[in-house]
């Protein structure tokens, strides 16, 4: 028969066994719900990881009005494969236009603590005209873009950029880029400019660009500022000059954009948010370069003809190509109602809309081919979004009116699905 001291020493030896192996059970499951979170937190990021390479799940399919389907593969390298050295690539397909459109370049970390990275690129692309992108905006992945879907008016742009990035402060990030562009319209456009007329064009900016969040938190991980809670409001400046003559480049002009967000967060899950956003250009400025102020509404005669999907911010009444400004302001306004909690899945959220838009034109003359107006008797736009109805579709009704109502009601009036999908 055992002896008790050695049935006590077994029950021991026996519970810290077990008692170490649910500790490597434990350790091994958080692991597992640590890599199966990053994992999800790529993948809502739109890339799909593998051991050294993310693939850019925006350059898969997507659908516009001048390729008609733009496919092709695309990525990045992570930091398995280097923490000082980055490479990125894409190469697309469009089926309509039968041309194919890429980009590579890369970029090496200068300095860890202030994220300093300097880049360089070659794009052979498309861009949309009169768009306006800020150089500091965080990377934004959508299953499939709205407006894209509806554009017309694109210019190919073949461009060499260097750009050097760098954080003043935790919460400043600042971009400034150098860019060498040969811009051919796919559209009839002359810019007529002393007497000569410009079908295609050189066009050489430098361009200066910060974000700044002055209210968020921010805490130093492994060397490196991250942000930890995001607070509002937040503003955004970019400059930007285009040099003639350097490198070929055809046009002096200037332009200074800003955005400004700020969110109200009640008690009750509601939320409000103000976005502003304003730019100005002076000088030789094509109309490639101008601004759009982000329209939605395609050109179609009945309501449901143009039934497409809404932007986030866009403006859903306002016909695309149908204004052109070189010096604008759109202030909109949203209101989150509480989510209906009627079941586990089915949580649908009414968001109240106001846009307001306003801006003015110079040497309208100059820009032949092309008829648009002008937005200097303000522009208005007010409705609601049913989001989350059915696997993240929802419905979205915007009515125009003021001063540039139209007579025919139904081109007052767009409705469209919305989409909001969280991973």
């Amino acid at each position: 028969m055992l002896k008790i001291g050695t049935v006590v020493t077994l029950l021991l030896v026996t519970s810290v066994l077990y008692s170490q192996n649910d500790s490597i059970i434990s350790q091994t499951t958080t692991k597992d719900t640590i890599k199966q979170s990053e994992y999800v937190k790529q993948l809502g990021n739109g890339y799909f990881p593998t051991k050294y390479f993310n693939f850019d799940l925006r350059y898969l399919i997507k659908y516009n009005q001048y390729e008609a389907v733009r496919t092709g593969l695309g990525g990045i390298t992570n930091e398995a494969f280097s923490k000082k050295i980055r490479l990125n690539s894409y190469v697309v397909y469009g089926f309509r236009d039968h041309r194919f459109k890429y980009s590579f370049g890369g970029g090496l970390k200068l300095l860890e603590k202030t994220n300093t990275w300097i880049n360089a690129s070659y794009t052979d692309d498309l861009q949309e005209s009169g768009s306006s992108v800020f150089l500091t905006d965080k990377r934004l992945f959508q299953l499939f873009e709205p407006r894209l879907l509806n554009i017309s008016l694109f210019h190919k742009n073949t461009t060499r950029a260097v750009s050097i990035e760098h954080q003043f402060a935790p919460n400043i990030q600042s971009e400034a880029q150098l860019a060498l562009s040969y811009i051919v319209p796919t559209y009839d456009y002359i810019y007529n400019l002393n007497g000569n007329s410009y079908a295609n064009f050189h066009i050489s900016t430098f361009k200066m660009s910060f974000h700044w969040s002055p209210f968020s938190d921010f805490e130093l991980s492994k060397n490196r500022h991250k942000e930890t809670k995001d607070k509002y409001p937040k503003f955004t400046f970019q400059y930007t000059k285009s040099i003639k003559n350097l490198s070929k480049g055809d046009f002096n002009f200037s332009k200074f954009d800003f955005r400004a967000i700020q969110q109200i967060a009640y008690h009750n899950d509601a939320l409000s948010e103000i976005t502003v956003v304003s730019g100005i250009a002076n000088g030789e400025t094509p109309l490639t370069h101008l601004y759009n102020t982000n329209p939605n509404n395609i050109n179609k005669s009945t309501i449901m003809q143009r039934f497409s999907v809404a932007g986030i911010n866009s403006f859903e009444t306002m016909f695309f190509n149908e204004f052109f400004s070189d010096r604008f302001t759109t202030i909109q306004f949203k209101h989150y109602f509480k989510p209906l909690n009627i079941s586990v899945r089915f949580k649908p959220q009414l968001v109240l809309i106001s846009r307001y838009a306003i801006g003015d034109i110079k040497n309208k003359d100059r820009h032949q081919n092309i008829t648009f107006n002008s937005l200097n008797k303000g522009y208005t736009e007010s409705g609601f979004e049913i989001n989350k109805l059915l696997f993240g579709f929802g419905l979205s009704f915007t009515y125009r009116y003021g001063a540039y109502y139209l007579p025919d009601i139904g081109d007052n009036v767009a409705f469209k699905f919305t989409f909001n999908l969280t991973l």
